[in-house]
């Protein structure tokens, strides 16, 4: 469900269940497949774009394995016959002048389409897109032939789309068994309701903006006269989207800001000055401006709220650690907040060796300024959690680096100052929360995450807090060289490929290999035989690639070990591991004691093994671009050239190797997380993963609506400074609060 729509019109009749209107059975379906409930629901389920008769329909990039409607002109139609005979399929090829799409009939229902669809005819398709002979394809789709009497394979659909004849056709996100023109007939039949849409906008900024009424908007977006409407229609209805967030983060922003905190200035010759001064590099320009940005805010009176992101290897760990440090000196504690334990394991190990002595407080050997730097995990001993416990309490440890078991009722602080979250996309606001309840007074947060977010949606997603960048590499880092190798088209190159990795073991180098699925005893009945590469006779790549499950860590180790890269050292290393084995395994890897690490993403982020210099990526079209570039990130991190394979099955047009070729194609994170972002659903960019909801976004497009939000976020700001508790917008206030009742805030803090 909408929740921004929802918010809206609360005080409306549109909160009427769609059974009322539709039926049960139509209802039903809206329900359980689109998440519509209410006839306000339905008037906000926009069409996702428009067809004008004479124009067709783009083909060539329709998504796989999902249900699609499309306009498009038959270019021939063909009866062929198999099984010697006793079969038939009817095959129908659709084109748009640019892309083909072949439609498939099986059985004794090929005769009618077939005799409704000749070549040159037009006709509204819908079906779940697959491949196979590498061809896109709908298998018995249904469907509406346009211009013509009859209504195909849906009863009277053919009447409710002539009536759009000469004007626009809007085309419904849709699913199975509710095509997109059975959602315009049930638009049509909630479509007088929109009168009695309540508008969230305050009269003053919808006046000066030139907007049109929210029920106006409604109006023109389900049923255009012209592509003027639409422009109408989608600006106003972006702008409720983007209001009604940013009044949200804007209020948050104005709370935080109210709160108490203690100040934290920097202490001359205290424990960071002696940290410094024992760095065997200088800062980067980007490390010192954003060090000096976070200074000030800890210098403050009122909790900093503070989003760090970088590049891959940029130096955030090292930036967050003086932070800490900086808290130390002022008689404060910091607290590191990491997603598992071998990051926390990791951050622990990275930060302890940079500190050395420093890191040793009241211990013999520490220095004159040192801390205490503890771990705390969930699968420590009892022996070692009690200690580290006695050691936060007590203010012994400055430092304390650890994973949900930070948030447990058992632990407490001397002094919290500071706490440092990493990787915030994996945690909620009430784990965030929670963690900084522990403070005597509210301390200060730095948000840290290694994928780089464009501003917008920063901007949207963070905007809660003020962000400080590091685009800049540390000097020394090497440049990383990235190939895809298309193991299914060209088994040479997958052979080439482990023949590099032997290449930089045999100059003393490591090498990662990341696999999809663990592989014991989570496989799935259907795991392919032999080497997991096993190809059923008769099937295009493509189509085997999404069937078969994802290789496996547990397989792949093996092969390597019997096959490509016999008698190197290799090891496994996955989340399912007991704590201390995946702890030994990585230190293993770090201290060069084995040659090739076969792991799961468990290595996405904070794995630093500078002598690492290859990486080889299995099924790497099963990964996100972002998750690529992360994955990719733990090589080159030395003084030696790195190299990432992307290793993969799909074939040369399809988009998954477009999305690998853009990975290849450069370094930069953030052209690549806005290429991500591109390819993805709002709603898992604001983290749609919440209770299964959808997302709350149907208009507004975070990557492409920079201005929008950016305007949105002043207005709202300006808004909430003038009355943060909204009492003269009651209208918005009830939108604020059943935004916020129904997500309880997740989204917010969600990357």
């Amino acid at each position: 469900m909408s929740v921004l729509w929802c918010a809206m019109e609360r005080v409306s009749a549109l909160d009427e269940p769609l059974k009322k209107s539709l039926g049960p059975a139509t209802a039903k379906v809206m329900g359980e497949q689109l998440g519509l409930h209410t006839v306000g629901d339905l008037l906000h389920h926009y069409p996702r774009r428009y067809e004008e008769r004479g124009q067709l329909t783009t083909l060539a990039d329709l998504p796989l394995d999902e249900d699609v409607t499309v306009v498009a002109q038959v270019a021939d139609s063909r009866i062929l016959t198999f099984n010697q005979g006793r079969g038939q399929r009817l095959e129908i090829t659709l084109t748009d002048g640019s892309g083909r799409l072949q439609l498939v009939f099986f059985g004794r229902g090929i005769h009618k389409p077939h005799k409704e669809l000749p070549p040159g005819s037009r006709g509204m398709f819908a079906g779940k897109v697959s491949v196979f002979n590498r061809k896109l394809q709908l298998a018995h789709p249904t469907y509406v032939p346009l211009g013509r009497e009859g209504a195909g394979s849906v009863a009277d659909a053919a009447s409710a789309v002539d009536d759009f004849a000469g004007k626009l056709i809007p085309i419904y996100p849709a699913c199975k068994g509710l095509e997109s023109w059975k959602i315009t007939k049930a638009v049509d039949a909630v479509l007088p309701r929109a009168v009695e849409a309540v508008d969230p906008l305050p009269p003053a900024l919808r006046e000066g903006r030139g907007f049109v009424p929210l029920p106006e908007a409604l109006l023109k977006v389900h049923r255009p006269d012209t592509k003027a409407d639409i422009e109408d229609a989608r600006q106003r209805l972006k702008w409720d989207e983007a209001f009604v967030l940013q009044v949200a983060l804007a209020r948050r922003r104005f709370a935080d800001a109210q709160l108490p905190a203690v100040a934290r200035e920097p202490v001359a010759d205290g424990v960071l000055d002696a940290f410094d001064a024992r760095l065997p590099f200088t800062l980067t320009d980007g490390q010192r401006k954003v060090t000096a940005e976070i200074f000030a805010d800890l210098a403050t009176e009122h909790p900093m709220h503070r989003l760090l992101q970088g590049e891959v290897g940029s130096g955030k760990t090292l930036v967050a650690l003086r932070a800490m440090l900086t808290v130390v000196d002022a008689g404060g504690q910091a607290a590191m907040l990491a997603p598992t334990e071998v990051l926390a394991q990791q951050h622990h190990r990275s930060i302890t060796e940079m500190m050395g002595e420093l890191a040793q407080g009241g211990m013999l050997g520490g220095a004159e300024h040192a801390t205490k730097v503890v771990l705390l995990t969930g699968s420590m001993g009892v022996a070692a959690r009690r200690q580290a416990l006695l050691d936060l309490v007590t203010g012994e440890a400055g430092i304390v680096i650890g994973t949900h078991a930070l948030i447990e009722d058992k632990v407490r602080f001397h002094d919290l100052g500071l706490v440092v979250v990493d990787e915030q996309h994996r945690f909620g606001v009430e784990q965030r929360d929670a963690l900084r309840s522990k403070g005597k007074q509210p301390p200060h947060l730095l948000v840290m995450t290694a994928t780089p977010i464009p501003r917008t949606v920063a901007m949207t997603v963070f905007g809660d807090l003020e962000t400080s960048v590091l685009d800049q590499l540390p000097a020394g880092r090497s440049p990383i060289a990235s190939h895809v190798v298309p193991a299914q088209d060209k088994p040479h190159f997958l052979a080439r490929a482990w023949e590099r990795v032997r290449e930089e073991v045999g100059k003393g180098h490591q090498a990662y290999v990341v696999c999809p699925r663990i592989g014991d005893d989570d496989d799935d009945a259907g795991k392919p035989g032999g080497n997991g590469k096993t190809r059923k006779a008769g099937k295009a790549a493509a189509e085997e690639a999404e069937k078969r499950p994802p290789l496996a860590v547990v397989e792949v180790a093996e092969q390597l070990t019997k096959g490509p890269l016999a008698g190197l050292r290799i090891e496994v290393l996955h989340g399912r591991m007991q704590p201390d084995d995946k702890d030994t395994v990585m230190r293993r890897f770090a201290a060069g004691e084995v040659d090739v690490l076969v792991a799961t993403t468990v290595i996405e982020v904070g794995v630093n093994v500078p002598n690492a210099t290859a990486m080889v990526i299995m099924d790497a079209d099963r990964f996100g671009v972002s998750q690529l570039h992360q994955l990719r990130g733990r090589v080159g991190r030395g003084s030696a050239p790195g190299l990432c394979l992307l290793v993969t099955d799909m074939p040369e047009a399809s988009p998954a190797r477009a999305r690998l070729r853009a990975v290849a194609d450069t370094l930069d994170g953030f052209e690549l997380s806005r290429i991500d972002l591109e390819q993805r659903r709002e709603g898992d960019v604001l983290g749609q993963a919440q209770s299964g909801a959808r997302s709350s976004l149907r208009m507004l497009a975070v990557i492409d609506d920079e201005e929008v939000i950016a305007a949105a976020r002043e207005e709202a700001t300006a808004v909430v400074a003038r009355d943060p508790e909204l009492t003269d917008s009651p209208e918005l206030r009830t939108a604020l609060e059943a935004l916020l009742d129904t997500e309880r805030e997740q989204f917010l803090d969600k990357g």
